[in-house]
């Protein structure tokens, strides 16, 4: 047996100690790559930034002119823009009759999307869970393609659908049972209308909900193992304590995030609600009356804003516009937090069972 010795400090001739050459030096087409790669990801928070700060300069003015009357004032007027009057308050000139209330559209949007995401998850997660589960294969993707089908709708078919037929039908044989209930919940009395107004236009959201929250649900559901639903399956459960016990504790937080997602298109949709709700700045006694929301808002009254010669019409559609990105960015905050208390990670996947 030869030993060979080695001198301290000399070099080594362990090949898996030998030190490795190392190149700092990138190519051309990695440089290239990289900074694309980086504009990519600054982009989107550029944007973000940028829209912030322009709703922000541009609300200004109208909030120093409504002030905390902002968000308890319950009339939402643009003044006399006509009439060449003007009149100041807290030192900012606005037309004579003005007055930037906008607690009636929080009330409008909040209730339009929730009574919306309220109805649309259970439906969506039980269709997705049938149609894995219980629909034979050769159904399923037919009955997928139709789900998905609602998706590419647009939403003023929607609205127009609503408005002429659906509501209407509704006012005529449904919303009469529905009142029934004012006797138990006084939100329920009222006279139902022609159909349009609160309940038609939450309807409505919720069938335009229901793709987005399928879809995502459908995707979870092919992620959850085979081996579990298999072995739930091969120690004697049903195919409904196989869901309950493996399926849903699996993509758990991730219907937290499809619902999340759901309810950020019902807070921002537009021109549906517009339609069937109206733009009645009235807070709604019943769920069969006409209100308002914020988008709807904005979308009727811009026409009107660009003719105020003092912008403040424009300022006031700002603030209610940094109103409704400040609700929506809350939503996606909390959404975060639930997903990160109820999951290992912030993906939209379950830790399991």
């Amino acid at each position: 047996m030869i030993l060979v010795r080695r001198r301290v400090g000399g070099p080594s001739t362990d090949p898996v100690r030998a030190p490795r050459a190392r190149s700092h030096e990138l190519s051309t087409g990695d440089r290239i790559f990289q900074w694309a790669s980086g504009l990519a990801a600054t982009i989107p928070v550029g944007a973000l930034l940028l829209i912030i700060v322009v709703m922000v300069v541009e609300a200004i003015p109208a909030a120093i002119y409504s002030g905390t009357g902002f968000f308890t004032g319950t009339t939402f007027s643009l003044g006399h823009l006509y009439a060449n009057a003007t009149t100041t308050h807290n030192g900012v000139t606005a037309p004579l009759g003005a007055a930037y209330g906008s607690l009636v559209f929080i009330v409008g949007t909040l209730a339009t999307s929730v009574i919306a995401i309220t109805l649309a998850v259970p439906i969506s997660v039980g269709g997705v869970l049938m149609l894995s589960e219980w629909i034979p294969p050769r159904l399923q993707g037919l009955l997928s393609t139709f789900v998905d089908l609602l998706a590419g709708i647009p939403s003023v078919v929607f609205g127009l659908w609503g408005i002429t037929i659906f509501g209407p039908f509704a006012a005529a044989h449904i919303y009469p049972a529905i009142s029934e209930l004012g006797r138990i919940i006084p939100w329920f009395k009222g006279p139902v209308g022609f159909g349009e107004g609160l309940l038609t236009a939450s309807l409505v959201l919720a069938l335009m909900v229901i793709p987005i929250v399928a879809s995502t649900t459908r995707e979870l559901v092919k992620r959850v193992p085979v081996l579990a639903r298999e072995g739930a399956l091969a120690l004697g459960m049903t195919r409904y304590e196989m869901v309950r016990v493996v399926t849903i504790p699996y993509i758990r937080s991730g219907i937290i995030a499809a619902t999340l997602l759901g309810w950020g298109r019902a807070l921002g949709e537009t021109i549906a609600v517009l339609l069937i709700i109206g733009d009645l700045t009235l807070l709604p006694h019943s769920v069969f009356a006409p209100t308002a929301t914020i988008a709807a808002t904005i979308a009727a009254t811009l026409d009107s804003a660009l003719t105020d010669y003092t912008h403040k019409g424009v300022s006031a559609l700002a603030e209610l516009g940094l109103l409704l990105l400040v609700i929506s960015l809350a939503t996606n905050l909390a959404g975060r937090l639930i997903i990160r208390r109820v999951s290992t990670d912030a993906l939209p996947v379950g830790r399991g069972i």
